[in-house]
């Protein structure tokens, strides 16, 4: 039987000059220190809420995970978002209990091929690289938002001096929106470069690899309690968990109020 969460949530917080908000998801008796995850949205703008359920799950085992809004549909394909919410998470982590010093990027389709960027190219974000980066449902053939190059061009054409940033990919088997190709060409690309990698695919879709699925009439992903799709998300919760530091255990229940900040 698996233990117990409370798990906190602090939402609608503004990070950047233009209002754009992120959430907050911790284990409420998270011990000062804890590693930390920030997690990127898909395509859609402003979509943080549809994360909802994998940072839940995430902050079960032990993360504070930050979730925040960005535009893609932005003058700069939201690269000012994306950077800010790093900034923010490295300036205020503590405040949250988190360890600035263990900060793992993640993403979701579009998103995901920005935290593989931020791991392959110094400048993604002003030099800074996170301890390790997860690609969840990712392609990576296409310019990205951070450096407007492909992540696989980037591997391509990065020197010998390449930090090893672990970058662990997960791919629904099933996926109809991104090929799970583009994850197997990535972690092979990885690995021939000797670059700590892994790929892993769950039976599930698009949306169930963070454990939603996908409402037609609401153009949006909802979560889902489809068994393929809470188990493909607790599988991608985990490596979040891992990427960060935290070392496997018991399955755990998750449940918690929200603290609501404008």
């Amino acid at each position: 039987m698996g233990l117990t969460v409370d798990i906190a949530v602090v939402d609608g917080l503004i990070y950047e000059a233009t209002g754009q908000r992120l959430d907050v998801y911790r284990p409420a008796a998270a011990p000062e220190g804890s590693p930390v995850v920030l997690l990127w949205h898909g395509r859609g703008p402003e979509e943080r809420a549809v994360l909802a359920p994998l940072a839940r799950a995430a902050a079960s085992l032990g993360v504070v995970c930050f979730v925040p809004d960005w535009r893609p549909d932005a003058h700069d394909g939201g690269r000012s978002h994306l950077r800010a919410s790093a900034a923010f998470v490295r300036r205020n982590a503590a405040d949250f209990g988190g360890d600035s010093g263990r900060i793992a990027l993640a993403g979701w389709s579009l998103g995901a091929k920005a935290a593989v960027a931020a791991a392959l190219d110094p400048s993604a974000l002003g030099g800074w690289r996170p301890r390790a980066v997860v690609g969840i449902a990712g392609s990576y053939t296409g310019p990205e938002p951070l450096t407007a190059r492909a992540p696989i061009d980037a591997l391509a054409q990065a020197g010998e001096t390449l930090p090893g940033v672990p970058i662990r990919l997960i791919h629904g088997t099933a996926d109809p929106v991104v090929d799970i190709q583009q994850s197997r060409r990535l972690r092979t690309a990885l690995e021939e470069r000797g670059l700590p990698t892994s790929l892993d695919e769950p039976g599930t879709d698009h949306a169930g690899v963070i454990m939603t699925e996908y409402d037609p009439e609401s153009c949006r992903c909802r979560p889902s309690s489809a068994e393929h799709a809470v188990r493909a998300g607790h599988l991608t919760a985990r490596l979040l968990a891992h990427a960060a530091g935290i070392a496997p255990r018991a399955r755990q229940t998750v449940h918690g109020p929200s603290e609501h900040n404008a």
